[in-house]
């Protein structure tokens, strides 16, 4: 293969992020002195103003780190609750069957800021000022629209205008949607930041005060304030195509708190590889990776038939039991240890056979019995515009493509310092599609909430104060017990099958993390997608038309049904590391979309 871009190397820092502007800001931050987990949290700031069709400050963000001093792997934990009038019986009582995709209902705790504030408080370095500076510049001068975000913005527009006129006034410059490439502004935004940091300062002089007093200024003054007052008293149109209040209140983001958690944890040859809980989708990338190691993928050869044919199977089999047995472990035990287990294991690997296995099972840890809820088929209405449609689905972005040959959807950004530091985070939710921007404040709500199911006795049932399932899934790797990468993507579901892939051809075959992020991808649409209207399509096996002739025609021997989407549309895998032959910190960035980008100096 022909790798496009170079693999950066340097002594100082290196960062990769989703978006340019972002990456610079993270290097900015390196520059002047601050370390890995400064430099993340600016450049997780300013990608909630310059991929507002990505992520926001309502939304949420998963933040897994590698701290030298400790010598451990944490993960910050930014996917805030359900509200505690969340009930399966007041959905019921709206006549809601399925939690919709947008709107007010399906909003839980905005779990980002304060997901950002604990890594600057307990990681961190720098003035809570300094940190925010750069995104309130880009909210305040402007930034240059992303195509992706003018497309859905333009699609959305009729919905703004006719229902949600704050979002109108933010996104719809002179009434109009703007074109690609313009210079756009929330100076509302900018505001709302500014008014942090000067609450902050007033408190105390104290750069751990400061940032304390923003999270109380976010969760407890007047940024709650002004949510609990939407929430009450607006009347928005949803996915329902009804109009409904909120369930989230001041007092639900006053209770919460972000949390530091062990990672999950499996060794891989000489790697150690660290995911988010269950209340994540990351594990399943740790039992993709157990199925795999008793199999001969080096003998099969990277991007052969046989390989992606085995690789899919194991995705299958990993992805039946987050569907039964994944949720919130603080509410429902979640059996993750038999799970990860060497005999459960290999129970399932010998499933894996020379065919496509189209009805894949959840195992039985325990010898529990399984359970998959099945989505609520929802019709569309007759003559509705076509801005129904797409707020309809759960996903961020409006594609003509498509959500299944779409890059984007979601956002991250990882670092690495000159101290050995590792940080990556995958900021999403609050994007401008799906919810309003709140009077006052620039932004909207996220509606994680979409993920959890109406019915009772699943681990991912809904429940007041429970964490819906979030897709978000960053991934830490040690190597020989020292740092060696830190790596995360957009893609909802697909995010722990496409960093997989990526893994695997740097850990079995050698190749260097950037041309592992430029391998032709592929991926499994088989079970129902985490968010509404959780389309599915068995079988299916999603690649990218850059995979050679005799490869698809090897996949459709073995039975798996093809959907070949164009040649780099799948994913933006962004790591940043070190070295382990020389010692040099690096960074890369996938390059679908001409949007990810990688610094290192």
């Amino acid at each position: 293969m022909t790798v496009l871009r170079p693999e950066l190397t340097g002594t100082l820092g290196g960062v990769a992020a989703t978006h340019w502007l972002a990456s610079a800001v993270g290097m900015g931050v390196l520059e002047r002195g601050g370390n890995a987990f400064d430099a993340a949290a600016a450049a997780g700031f300013a990608l909630q103003i310059v991929e507002p069709h990505s992520n926001g400050p309502g939304g949420d963000v998963v933040i897994a780190v590698y701290s030298r001093a400790s010598d451990t792997v944490r993960v910050i934990c930014g996917q805030g609750p359900m509200p505690q009038a969340a009930t399966i019986d007041a959905f019921a009582a709206r006549g809601v069957k399925q939690i919709p995709a947008g709107g007010l209902l399906p909003a839980t705790v905005p779990g980002a800021f304060g997901a950002w504030m604990r890594l600057l408080g307990e990681y961190g370095t720098m003035p809570l000022e300094s940190v925010l500076e750069p995104a309130i510049g880009y909210a305040s001068r402007g930034y240059p629209l992303l195509p992706a975000a003018a497309t859905t913005i333009d699609a959305m527009s009729g919905l703004f205008r006719t229902h949600w006129s704050e979002s109108a006034r933010v996104y719809l410059p002179g009434g109009a949607a703007p074109a690609p490439g313009t210079r756009m502004r929330n100076e509302v935004l900018a505001d709302t930041y500014r008014r942090i940091v000067r609450e902050a300062k007033g408190t105390s002089a104290d750069r751990e005060a400061q940032i304390e007093a923003a999270h109380t200024a976010f969760y407890q003054g007047f940024v709650a304030e002004a949510i609990d007052r939407f929430a009450r008293t607006a009347d928005v149109f949803d996915s329902t195509g009804s109009s409904h209040r909120g369930l989230l209140t001041g007092d639900d983001l006053a209770t919460w708190q972000p949390s530091v958690e062990e990672a999950c944890v499996l060794p891989y040859g000489d790697f150690t590889v660290h995911k988010p809980g269950p209340w994540s989708q990351g594990p399943v990338f740790l039992q993709q990776l157990a199925l795999l190691e008793g199999c001969d993928l080096r003998g099969m050869g990277l991007g052969s038939g046989a390989y992606v044919h085995t690789v899919a199977e194991a995705a299958k089999l990993a992805f039946a039991d987050r569907e039964a047995w994944y949720g919130d472990p603080d509410h429902t035990p979640v059996p993750l240890d038999e799970l990860l287990a060497p005999g459960y294991t290999a129970r399932r690997r010998a499933l894996i056979g020379e065919e496509a296995d189209l009805d894949p099972q959840p195992g039985r840890p325990g010898g529990a019995q399984p359970w998959i809820p099945q989505p609520d088929p929802q019709e569309p209405g007759v003559d509705e515009p076509e801005w129904v449609a797409h707020l309809r689905s759960g996903l961020p972005t409006v594609t003509p493509a498509g959500p299944r040959a779409g890059a984007g959807n979601t956002c991250t950004v990882a670092v690495a310092d000159a101290w050995g530091n590792l940080v990556v985070a995958v900021p999403s939710g609050g994007w401008l599609k799906s919810s309003p921007v709140i009077p006052g404040l620039g932004f909207a709500l996220g509606t994680r909430g979409q993920t959890a199911w109406l019915s009772e006795g699943h681990p991912n049932s809904l429940a007041p104060g429970r964490r819906p399932r979030t897709t978000l899934s960053p991934t830490i790797v040690l190597r020989d017990g020292a740092p060696f990468l830190a790596f995360g993507t957009p893609g909802g579901d697909q995010q722990d099958q496409w960093t997989l892939h990526a893994f695997l051809a740097v850990a079995v075959f050698g190749l260097e993390p950037q041309a592992a992020a430029e391998l032709p991808a592929w991926h499994i649409d088989h079970f129902a997608q985490s968010f509404a209207p959780r389309l599915s399509r068995p079988g299916v096996v999603v690649v990218e038309g850059s995979f050679d002739a005799e490869v698809l025609a090897e996949l459709e021997r073995r039975g798996h049904r093809l959907d070949v989407v164009p040649r780099s549309t799948l994913g933006k895998v962004c790591s940043a590391g070190v070295d382990p032959a020389t010692g040099f910190l690096r960074a890369s960035a996938g390059p679908r979309g001409r949007q990810a980008y990688a610094v290192c100096r």
